[in-house]
């Protein structure tokens, strides 16, 4: 059934402005909702056909784009964009924790992660450096044994485990690895078994036309995905990481349309415990290692209302919460089925906007990291916008 567009409302930030409905009213108790658990609504694009293997026939309608904003209609009620004195406080972690985030690249060779540690500028008094050993995609970054880390392809570095930890604590620092658990496109591909499957032709669901890109992702629904990761997570902790940092823990923006054909655990209700037994798994398994855990999640995903695997934090043993506010990805904008969130000013103007939206979300975790990135921003810049975090309460930053 296709509905109406009445066009999305949108959220414009000039100076310490931003319109359309307060922060407040898009924020929801976790308390409340253990007592009222409630349906998740899915965002995405509703009026977009699903899209999976084979099925595909001539003349289908492709998915549509975004609107542009002159086809958008203005929300006509300013809010002020609150600052960090304002009520919605979150609390202050326990945890100080002081990160420079690395990239692929930095992991070449111990050579260029030498490099890359020199780089880092004694002013910001960095603890932890966090490299990213499996990234969003599936690729590895370093010399991996998982059975099938070897067989998929997924390996495109060769230093090994040993090397990054040696590296990293001879310089002075203590390592973090970062791993990318379902936005994972390489192992479904290998094996279907891993991903999202539709309900009653038994078809592999991808995220989009072949034709532009669509990919499939894996899914926490499946043990073969969850056990892979997990098998990733032991191996890195084993080798003596001292903190491990699970990125992409959340479903696909599924449409109307996906939920349809898809298996009716994947628009129940309480799915957030897929995602949430998939994280204590790799919690436990970075404990047995003498290693700690946390939970990444983005900015625009809590916008965006994908954020189940913090939505109910009585069943998630990981108390550490690291929010990445990605510069470069919110300067276009944040979409939603009926907002469109701008992000207006530098990146400590951007970031300060962001953190009035989503903070509340986080008030329920005691170790809240802000992790401040993208690439088209200079480090500089970067650590303007962490100035402005304290503001807000929160005192532990990752720059990367």
């Amino acid at each position: 059934m296709r509905f109406k567009n009445k066009g999305r409302k949108i959220y414009k930030t000039k100076e310490k402005n931003y319109y359309g409905k307060t922060p407040a009213a898009k924020a929801f108790s976790v308390g409340l909702t253990v007592l009222l658990i409630g349906g998740i609504g899915f965002l995405g694009y509703s009026a977009a056909e699903p899209v999976i293997n084979y099925t595909k026939k001539k003349g289908d309608n492709t998915i549509s784009t975004l609107s542009t904003d002159s086809a958008l209609t203005p929300a006509s009620t300013p809010v002020e964009a609150t600052g960090g004195n304002a009520e919605l406080q979150v609390p202050l972690g326990r945890e100080e924790y002081r990160a420079a985030a690395f990239t692929p690249v930095d992991l070449t060779s111990v050579e260029t992660l030498k490099a890359a540690l020199r780089r880092i500028p004694d002013s910001l008094d960095i603890e932890y450096v966090e490299v990213p050993l499996k990234v969003s995609g599936g690729e590895l970054y370093y010399m991996s044994s998982v059975y099938y880390a070897t067989q998929t392809g997924a390996i495109k570095n060769m230093i090994s485990l040993k090397d990054i930890v040696d590296t990293i604590e001879g310089s002075g620092y203590k390592s973090a690895a970062m791993v990318s658990t379902f936005k994972d496109y390489i192992l479904p591909i290998a094996d279907r078994r891993s991903g999202y499957i539709t309900a009653e032709t038994d078809e592999q669901w991808i995220d989009n036309d072949y034709e532009s890109g669509g990919k499939p992702w894996t899914s926490p629904f499946s043990q073969m995905a969850v056990d892979y990761n997990g098998e990733i997570v032991d191996e890195i902790a084993s080798a003596g990481f001292d903190k491990i940092i699970c990125t992409d823990m959340i479903f696909p923006d599924f449409r109307e349309s996906d939920l349809e054909i898809l298996p009716r655990d994947i628009s129940a209700h309480d799915r957030y415990k897929a995602l949430t037994a998939a994280a204590n798994l790799y919690y436990d398994k970075a404990l047995s290692h003498g290693s700690t855990m946390a939970v990444e999640i983005k900015a625009s995903d809590i916008l965006k209302g994908n954020k189940d695997v913090i939505s109910e934090p009585l069943y998630l043993n990981v108390n550490s919460i690291i929010l990445n506010i990605d510069i470069d990805e919110i300067s276009y904008g944040v979409y939603t089925s009926s907002t469109v969130y701008e992000f207006k000013g530098t990146a400590a103007e951007k970031t300060k906007t962001m953190l009035s939206l989503v903070r509340n979300e986080l008030k329920d975790y005691s170790n809240v990291t802000v992790r401040l990135s993208g690439v088209s921003v200079t480090p500089d810049e970067l650590v303007k916008a962490k100035e402005v975090i304290g503001e807000f309460g929160f005192t532990s930053f990752v720059i990367g």
